[in-house]
C-alpha cells in the first residue's frame, strides 16, 4: 500500500470479541454514566464541586484552656472538614490586637485561616464562603458570644437561638453584615 493510503497509518483495531477491547468499551460506558450522572448527584448532595472537594486550610485558634464555648467551637469547625491548631492563651486580646480586629469587635476566642481573622463563634459555612470569595477585608466577627451560634449552643441553651449577625470587618475599622441569623 502506499503511505498516502489512509488504512496504511491507522493502527490496528481490536476485534469488539478481544477481551482488551471488551473492557475499554465497559470503562468508557461507566464513565460516560458517571460524567452524566455528576450534575444530579452533585443537585441531590451526593457530591460536592470539586471545588469544595479541595483540602479546607487549617484555622489557628487563639483561646482561653479553660472556655468550653472555644473547644465547641473547635469542634464544630473540625465537624465542617476543617483542621484546627490552636494556642491556650490567658487573654485573647493581645492577639486580636496583633492581627488587627478592633476590639469592638471582641469575643472570646480569635482565629486566623489563610491571612483573615476571624473573631468569636462565627458559623464555619461563613468561613468556607469568606474563604471563596476572598473580599478584601480583616476578616469576620461574631461579637460577643451570641447563644445560638456554633460553640454557644450545647444542651444547657436548652435550644434558644439569639438572633446574631456576622459581620465583613474591613481594613479601616468599617463593617458590614455578612450573614444574619435569626433566633428562636
Amino acid at each position: 500500500m502506499p503511505a498516502s493510503d489512509p488504512a496504511a497509518v491507522r493502527p490496528a483495531l481490536r476485534p469488539a470479541s478481544h477481551p482488551a477491547a471488551a473492557r475499554s468499551a465497559a470503562a468508557r460506558r461507566r464513565l460516560l454514566r458517571a460524567l452524566a450522572l455528576a450534575p444530579l448527584a452533585a443537585a441531590l448532595g451526593r457530591i460536592e464541586p470539586a471545588a469544595a472537594q479541595r483540602a479546607l486550610p487549617e484555622i489557628h485558634v487563639y483561646k482561653s484552656p479553660t472556655c468550653g464555648c472555644c473547644n465547641d467551637w473547635i469542634k464544630h469547625l473540625q465537624a465542617a472538614g476543617f483542621r484546627v491548631g490552636f494556642t491556650n492563651v490567658p487573654d485573647s486580646r493581645f492577639y486580636r490586637a496583633k492581627l488587627g480586629m478592633p476590639a469592638r469587635f471582641g469575643s472570646c476566642h480569635t482565629a486566623l485561616v489563610n491571612g483573615y481573622v476571624i473573631e468569636g463563634h462565627v458559623p464555619a459555612a461563613d468561613i468556607r464562603k469568606l474563604l471563596r470569595d476572598q473580599p478584601e477585608a480583616i476578616g469576620l466577627a461574631a461579637p460577643g458570644m451570641p447563644v445560638g451560634s456554633p460553640g454557644m449552643d450545647g444542651p444547657q441553651y436548652r435550644g434558644l437561638a439569639d438572633p446574631y449577625d456576622v459581620l465583613l470587618v474591613q481594613g479601616d475599622g468599617r463593617w458590614r453584615v455578612f450573614t444574619s441569623y435569626a433566633g428562636r
